[in-house]
């Protein structure tokens, strides 16, 4: 068991105990109310207008009344792991020792399962602080592979959601992700290395390369994420998986002529998807 009072940094226990951290350290972030307040509607505004910074974002909380600082929209930005979102020139710089891939899907028609798997972290508000949730998704069908909710943004758990999606499902020929320090970590791309994969890494900033994230991002927020007020992390996480679950089983897509996720994946194909 983990001792938090015990000399021995929490870091080693659980990997003596062979656990992630992410379970290990499982208790919200502590957020005034005042600002989870504010990052709830940031949250929103975000989805909405991704190309929106710190002074478009101060300037939208003023026009509904809402008195604050773009300096304090920046942190609370900054706390969230958003930013605005456009092209930006000569920013694709990789972190130190991390190596970027070049974006493959540009002009591909995707008209198959496991042709394409993608992923990306979303940050998901909770009563009090918030977790981060990421997602393996198959591109052609929308079918949620994998996921993992975490407290921290180490590469751990994604690449825990990576194995679990392949073990499971198998291998895409192409897997796609952004430049983010996770998925350009040797971990991370060494699985999928390791497995013969072709990765795939969006412009940096580029939010429509990874677009199929995006769209599953916006149903998990607006029908799930904005009507509950998740209490703890272990609410958090078993509200998510059954949400995801009836994303994949039960919950039709105009773009899949109707069908589920998982009528999409394991059935026969028809619809053909250009990147």
């Amino acid at each position: 068991m983990i001792d938090r009072d015990h000399e021995l940094p929490i870091t080693r226990q659980a990997k003596a105990l062979g656990v992630a951290r992410s379970l290990v350290y499982d208790a919200p972030r502590p957020v005034s109310a005042e600002d989870m307040k504010l990052i709830r509607r940031l949250d929103e505004l975000h989805l909405d207008h991704p190309f929106a910074g710190a002074r478009m974002l101060r300037d939208l909380l003023q026009r509904e009344g809402v008195v604050v600082g773009r300096r304090h929209v920046s942190t609370l930005m900054k706390r969230m792991g958003i930013v605005a979102i456009y092209r930006r020139p000569n920013t694709s710089k990789p972190a130190p020792g991390h190596k970027i891939y070049p974006y493959l899907l540009r002009g591909m028609t995707i008209d198959r399962p496991n042709q394409v798997w993608a992923t990306d972290i979303s940050y998901i508000p909770m009563r009090r602080g918030f977790v981060n949730l990421v997602a393996v998704v198959d591109v052609f069908t929308r079918r949620v592979l994998s996921h993992r909710v975490s407290i921290t943004m180490e590469a751990e758990f994604c690449v825990e959601a990576l194995k679990e999606a392949m073990k499971r499902y198998g291998k895409p020929e192409i897997f796609n992700s952004d430049q983010g320090s996770q998925f350009t970590s040797i971990d991370f791309t060494g699985v999928l290395l390791d497995a013969k994969v072709s990765i795939s890494m969006d412009g940096k900033g580029a939010w429509r390369d990874n677009v199929f994230v995006e769209r599953l991002w916006r149903s998990v927020k607006y029908e799930e994420v904005y009507l509950h007020a998740y209490d703890s992390v272990s609410e958090a996480r078993v509200s998510l998986g059954r949400y995801l679950a009836f994303y994949n089983e039960r919950r039709p897509h105009s773009s899949l002529d109707g069908r589920t996720p998982d009528e999409a994946y394991f059935g026969r194909q028809d619809t053909v998807m250009a990147a």
